[in-house]
């Protein structure tokens, strides 16, 4: 039986994320747009995240990044290469840039996050805080000890249907309280980044840049 644990301090909040070069990111937005634009479309979304999680509070904010930094990395943040290994292992290696917890990882796919969304972690008394995607995947993951992310990370199959559910089944067998995130939209597809930029702040970077290709020709 999981117990609760008193209330915590901020997290150190990770950003896991591709640098947004055309043709490596956002590959299942070509077509209807093109590798360029799917790019930019890329570099919105993180740069929202990115902004997202400088106003939210924490004791440190660490971007774990494949490729080089960009002008669309806000000062405030860490820099750290992503691990080697699959998606499983990137994520579980994320989580050895802290020192201690809690500490929560977010993706950059998710341009519609809030400072409320990500406002309560770490203080609720909770284990573990997951985000579940509308895909069968998750948007975040929070461990109030970030060093047994090894154990409840790694070997879980990524990029299925079944991803989320597995991860938190996980949490759970391992006797963890857990903290259900609301559910969010992965931007993957056109269709994705549509409902998607009709559900972020207004004057978004993402649903910007959405709007500026919405005239162009399919």
């Amino acid at each position: 039986m999981s117990h609760r644990r008193p209330a915590s301090n901020p997290p150190t909040l990770l950003v896991i994320a591709k640098e947004p070069v055309p043709g490596r990111v956002k590959t299942r937005l070509t077509p209807p747009y093109t590798p360029r634009e799917a790019a930019a479309l890329a570099e919105a979304a993180l740069a929202d995240t990115l902004h997202t999680v400088l106003k939210a509070p924490a004791r440190r904010r660490v971007l774990v990044l494949e490729g080089a930094a960009g002008p669309w990395l806000p000062p405030g943040f860490d820099v750290v290469r992503q691990g080697a290994g699959g998606l499983d292992e990137r994520i579980a290696a994320a989580f050895d840039h802290c020192d201690r917890g809690p500490a929560l990882l977010v993706g950059m796919d998710t341009p519609q996050l809030t400072v409320e969304l990500l406002a309560g972690v770490g203080r609720d008394g909770h284990d573990a805080w997951f985000g579940p995607a509308e895909d069968g995947g998750f948007w975040a993951l929070g461990l109030a000890d970030p060093g047994r992310a090894a154990a409840l990370v790694r070997g879980v199959p990524m990029s299925t249907d079944r991803t989320g559910a597995t991860q938190r089944h996980r949490l759970v067998a391992a006797g963890l309280s857990v903290c259900d995130l609301p559910v969010l939209r992965d931007v993957d597809t056109a269709a994705d980044a549509t409902a998607v930029a009709a559900c972020c702040p207004p004057g978004s970077r993402f649903a910007t840049a959405l709007n500026s290709l919405a005239g162009v020709g399919r």
